[in-house]
């Protein structure tokens, strides 16, 4: 093997080891991973791509994201990577906060923070959706992407199931898009 695939690696799962250790849940992971892979490793369009398949396929949106990722900095091994730098930083997180939690279940303040966390999540999530939707690649595809954001918030009020939300949107998006 040669050294620049070694660096390549090493990037990789030092990258995601450094965004599951940051920001811990899926969905807030996106905009750092945003940050640290588009025009280093992807371009914006080819990221906003990935995030699109990786709400549409079943399974873990983080993970998804980090097999595509490092699928396209480094191959199938920048894949493995890439997935390792994902996984372990969440496998000690969750073994460390289920002791904590363990310890503390019945204490009233422990339902205060665990209701806290979810705007903050909420609010991360509006950032990077604010971030990509401004960006200069999507200036030209605002109109189409509110009409599909309007349609989703209309499923969203009549309670749709969101997979089939999901498979919609997609459908919309191949007419809209081509």
């Amino acid at each position: 093997m040669n050294q620049s695939r070694w660096a390549v690696w090493k990037s990789l799962f030092w990258m995601f080891v450094k965004i599951n250790v940051l920001t811990t849940s899926g969905p807030a992971s996106v905009g750092l991973l945003y940050k640290e892979s588009v025009g280093k490793i992807m371009t914006e369009a080819q990221f906003i791509e990935a995030v699109g398949f990786s709400n549409v396929l079943p399974g873990s949106e983080a993970l998804k994201l980090a097999m595509f990722v490092g699928y396209a900095a480094g191959g199938i091994p920048g894949t493995v990577v890439a997935i390792l730098g994902s996984i372990l930083p969440p496998t000690i997180i969750m073994l460390a906060v289920a002791s904590v939690i363990e310890k503390f279940q019945g204490e009233a303040w422990m339902a205060g923070f665990i209701k806290g966390l979810g705007p903050a999540v909420a609010m991360l999530i509006v950032v990077v959706a604010w971030q990509i939707f401004r960006s200069e690649s999507a200036k030209s595809i605002k109109k189409r992407a509110l009409l599909i954001g309007l349609l989703s918030a209309v499923a969203f009020w009549l309670d749709i199931p969101s997979p089939l939300v999901l498979v919609g949107a997609g459908i919309l998006g191949v007419i809209l898009f081509r």
